[in-house]
């Protein structure tokens, strides 16, 4: 039976019923922090519709305290008879985090990890484009996550310009035709697109030599919303995984449930 697998992000909530590794549907809806815990229900019974009556569990890691407030009491009063798994400091994820402070680095970050580790093999780099950050996560040869880095997210990137910009406006986010753009639209998308694009090549080199192995030893996994937007653009990546946090979340949850 599938799980219901919920990535809770600044901008947007990510949602997917998962079994075995494998995404039968999903949807992702706006990260609202005044929705309350009874609209989080009935949204939630309203995408999943007969799929609710097979769904076996559900699995919950979230980068916005007030919203996973509203969704542990969702779970108690309206599906308080599935059994629920929300990860936080304490969980057992099977990924030792080499951390300062392993208990600030976002819950979604490490299950990233978890899902790149367990699917992919290490050494790994996840790059994770969000709408309000573009996150890179390292995972070692064995499995431990070892740091990564925060970027500005594109979306984020490009309403800033819009909002501080006296000549700018909001665009659409699209490839323009070419990087040498011949108007302000094009020139907007040609910053974010390319740009972000060369981020991530610069980044990823740069990691890549401090871990001290040949870059074609290292797995660099896309996913977050905004890849299909980069990826064919950069050079970096070996593999695109749209669904990885959602697989990720399965794993941790049969992990913790046969334990």
């Amino acid at each position: 039976m599938p799980l219901l697998a919920a990535d809770i992000g600044n901008s947007h909530t990510q949602l997917g019923l998962v079994q075995d590794g494998e995404v039968s549907a999903h949807w992702r809806v706006g990260t609202e922090e005044r929705r309350t815990a009874d609209e989080w229900s009935v949204l939630l019974r309203g995408l999943l519709g007969r799929d609710a009556a097979a769904v076996d569990g559900v699995s919950v890691c979230s980068t916005v305290p007030s919203v996973l407030h509203q969704w542990r009491d969702m779970l108690a009063r309206h599906f308080a008879q599935l059994p629920s798994l929300v990860v936080e400091p304490g969980v057992r994820t099977g990924v030792p985090v080499l951390m300062d402070n392993p208990r600030e680095v976002g819950s979604d970050r490490i299950i990233n990890a978890l899902a790149a580790a367990e699917l992919h093999g290490g050494p790994a780099i996840v790059v994770d484009f969000g709408g309000t950050a573009t996150t890179f996560d390292v995972v070692s040869a064995r499995g431990q996550y070892v740091g990564g880095a925060i970027a500005p997210g594109i979306e984020i990137s490009l309403e800033a310009l819009g909002r501080r910009g006296a000549q700018l406006r909001m665009v659409e986010l699209a490839r323009p035709r070419t990087v040498i753009a011949k108007n302000t639209v094009e020139a907007l998308q040609s910053g974010m697109v390319f740009g972000v694009a060369a981020q991530v090549e610069g980044i990823v080199a740069r990691m890549t030599a401090e871990l001290g192995v040949d870059p074609g030893e290292v797995r660099v996994i896309a996913t977050g919303h905004l890849a299909p937007l980069v990826i064919e653009e950069c050079s970096a990546f070996t593999d695109h995984s749209p669904w990885l946090t959602l697989q990720g979340l399965e794993l941790v949850f049969r992990r913790n449930k046969r334990e």
